[in-house]
């Protein structure tokens, strides 16, 4: 499921690498996910209905702080669900993982993700270019 949602043009065009996973790829991926320190990925769901993904990358505990990304199910058109996701993530951070500071990265074209972030208190911090586009450089403090 996971991977038909990664790969759908609605969500990999708002990812860094847009080249689509291969089935292998997406389970060495999961299994290194298995024993990894610095990253967890985690599927939200309600009842029978599967919102999305939220993930914590480069979590440093000595600094406390992680990245943070959210996508929502591509096939499954929910009201409100990237605030859903976004209560999950960042209660998920401060209250579970009890960091410090959420970084995040967003292109500068995704005016509704950015203003997404804004309404959480998430301020833009630098820009910079990936892949030859740009890239808001954000982050929330608490």
């Amino acid at each position: 499921m996971i991977l038909d949602w990664r790969n759908s043009d609605n969500i990999r065009k708002w990812m860094h690498s847009q080249d689509e996973i291969s089935i292998e790829g997406h389970v060495n991926f999961i299994d290194d996910l298995l024993f990894s320190k610095d990253r967890q990925y985690m599927v939200v769901k309600r009842d029978s209905n599967y919102f999305g993904v939220v993930y914590f990358n480069k979590i440093d505990f000595n600094r406390k702080q992680c990245y943070f990304g959210l996508y929502a199910n591509p096939f499954n058109k929910i009201g409100g669900v990237g605030k859903t996701l976004q209560e999950v993530g960042v209660k998920y951070i401060f209250d579970l993982l009890k960091l410090k500071k959420i970084k995040l990265e967003v292109f500068k074209i995704n005016i509704r993700a950015i203003n997404l972030y804004k309404k959480f208190n998430f301020i833009e911090m630098n820009e910079k270019t990936v892949n030859g586009r740009k890239v808001n450089c954000m982050e929330f403090k608490r």
